[in-house]
């Protein structure tokens, strides 16, 4: 089936709630066909590297963003245009190292979360929103950035914010073109 050459692609979106609660579900899931949570986070982490590997391209071709010099730029990348972009929040980017390669995101509001109030008892090592470290992972190796995500708070288990732990893991090398 052809388009009109005129006729503009429709954009179809999904309605946050519709996917907040899809993605309960998928977790809910995920807690029922598995018995450790270190099992449940490995999955969300593989699904999300997944969608990250896949949604890098959709990213660069929507954000036209240019390419990043350094890492605290790439993690301003991520917090002020990705987030916004994918969830419609903008985390606080705050630099945790002084060699410059770790950074932490900082969601006043978690949009994952709208309608968790708590984790139960027996599910406390269970890190609910795993697959977004996921995603950044899939994400930055697509653009040859290694990097080590995890989350480092959660207010789903008590901590007066949500903290993702970004850390870089090699340099950036230096490629000198010949013209």
């Amino acid at each position: 089936m052809s388009r009109s050459p005129g006729r503009k692609q429709e954009n179809y979106k999904i309605s946050r709630e519709l996917f907040v609660l899809t993605y309960g579900a998928l977790v809910a899931q995920l807690c029922k066909d598995y018995e450790k949570d270190e099992d449940v986070n490995a999955c969300l982490d593989r699904m999300g590297y997944s969608i990250g590997i896949r949604l890098i391209d959709d990213f660069l071709a929507r954000s036209a963003v240019k390419k990043c010099r350094s890492y605290s730029e790439t993690a301003d990348v991520i917090a002020q245009v990705a987030f916004k972009m994918y969830l419609g929040v903008t985390p606080s980017v705050s630099c945790s190292s002084a060699t410059g390669n770790e950074f932490s995101l900082i969601l006043d509001k978690n949009p994952l979360v709208d309608f968790v109030e708590e984790l139960p008892a027996e599910r406390a090592s269970l890190c609910y929103c795993n697959l977004l470290c996921g995603v950044i992972r899939g994400a930055l190796e697509m653009v040859h950035l290694a990097a080590e995500v995890s989350f480092l708070q959660d207010r789903l288990k008590g901590d007066a914010v949500t903290e993702i732990g970004i850390t870089f893991l090699r340099k950036p090398e230096d490629r000198k073109h010949r013209r």
